[in-house]
């Protein structure tokens, strides 16, 4: 599996420009991520010195990406000829929807194959058809 992931705020706490400290287990799980064989993607804001700091504390801690900011390695950083989308079956990331798992929830989801069930899907209503034209906002906060 192709997985993208953020620096700040999803492997370490938003300091940014700095690095901030470490959320707790993060590289240990990108690590076993990387054991596993997934192909990890960093996907930062990050550019120039403060990418390569950011790459380099990875590295430090054992998780070398497959690629960052980028799909693949030899993609020229102008992005020329490539599309700007990720092209990953994953994205671990503070500010998904729902915000971020810890860790451990993280690669025990993956692991089992559930990571792309989302937990939206149970609040899909299973009614009748006039609940259906009422949409989703409305049968969600409805007192029925």
């Amino acid at each position: 599996m192709t997985i993208a992931v953020d620096f700040d705020g999803t492997i370490v706490r938003h300091r940014y420009p700095k690095i901030g400290d470490e959320i707790p287990f993060a590289t240990e799980t990108l690590r076993l991520l990387l054991r596993d064989r997934h192909r990890l993607i960093l996907w930062t804001v990050r550019e120039g010195k403060l990418l390569d700091e950011a790459i380099e504390w990875c590295r430090a801690r054992g998780v070398e990406f497959y690629a960052v900011n980028r799909d693949f390695p030899e993609e020229d950083a102008t992005g020329s000829g490539f599309s700007r989308k990720i092209k990953a079956d994953l994205f671990i990331d503070d500010r998904n929807f729902g915000g971020l798992p810890d860790w451990g929830t993280i690669y025990h989801r993956i692991q089992s194959g559930q990571a792309l069930e989302s937990v939206w899907s149970q609040l899909a209503f299973d009614g009748d058809e006039e609940d259906e034209r009422r949409g989703f906002l409305s049968r969600l906060f409805s007192r029925r």
